[in-house]
């Protein structure tokens, strides 16, 4: 008796290109992602007009300064991940996902490829086009440069890679916690307010503790030139690489203890 092989397997690729139409198909991905661009750009346009040389903020990093919508569309960002995760248990979808594959880590690591390929190479082309379109109106000025000019291409690839990597933080979030609500507020008050609020203590292992948290990181990443009393480049994109790495192994772990 022969057997005939089913039709359709369960496959990396398959699960991936499933993510992907899920991801693209949600309105709350195009409304996040244009929120996100268009607060780096419309903020690096408002420095590059307004800035003047005399005005006090020569020694600010140049990328920095161009980019500096960035920590608004951070935000945006972090929604999007923790919707991508935390929203098919809102809606109900997740039943039907984790049917569909019941090994269910392939879709955490299909989430995250997605989502984390989606999100650099917006943020790389608003980030490119936000610093051009800047550079036009500070040509005369103290912050005129260039992508050519030392360290500025890696900051603006390197912004876009923290966004990155803060996005999948957000998504890992929301995959453990199960709420949009619970991911946002888990991600608002441990990721972007806990550091600020420890870094009142008078401690100095708490200081330099505090330099390799996630938006710390992150800061050093999009700066062209080095931040004072931060870690180098290397040791903050290890840093964020690992916080992000950590924050995946948390839903990891308990999709294969508990139930949808």
């Amino acid at each position: 008796m022969t057997t005939v092989p089913a039709p359709y397997r369960i496959t990396p690729a398959r699960v991936l290109r499933a993510e992907w139409h899920k991801l693209w198909t949600l309105r709350s991905t195009w409304a996040t992602l244009l929120a996100a661009a268009a607060l780096v750009l419309g903020v690096g346009l408002l420095m590059g007009t307004t800035y003047t040389s005399d005005g006090g903020d020569s020694d600010v990093d140049t990328v920095v300064l161009t980019l500096y919508g960035s920590q608004l569309s951070g935000i945006c960002l972090a929604v999007l991940g923790i919707l991508v995760s935390a929203g098919e248990h809102s809606t109900g979808l997740a039943r039907a996902t984790f049917t569909a594959v019941p090994r269910r880590l392939p879709v955490l690591g299909a989430k995250a490829a997605v989502l984390g390929g989606t999100v650099f190479a917006v943020c790389l082309l608003t980030n490119l086009l936000t610093f051009t379109t800047a550079q036009f109106f500070l040509a005369d000025t103290d912050q005129a440069a260039s992508l050519a000019d030392d360290g500025v291409l890696a900051a603006v690839a390197g912004n876009a890679a923290g966004l990155t990597l803060l996005s999948l933080i957000a998504l890992a979030l929301g995959a453990a916690l199960r709420s949009v609500p619970g991911g946002l507020g888990a991600f608002i008050g441990g990721v972007v307010v806990l550091p600020e609020v420890a870094g009142m203590l008078p401690y100095d292992a708490v200081e330099t503790a505090l330099r390799y948290f996630p938006t710390q990181a992150a800061g050093v990443l999009g700066s062209a030139t080095p931040l004072p009393d931060a870690p180098s480049a290397g040791a903050a994109l290890l840093a964020l690489v690992l916080w992000t790495a950590a924050a995946l192994a948390v839903p990891a772990l308990l999709l294969r203890r508990r139930d949808v």
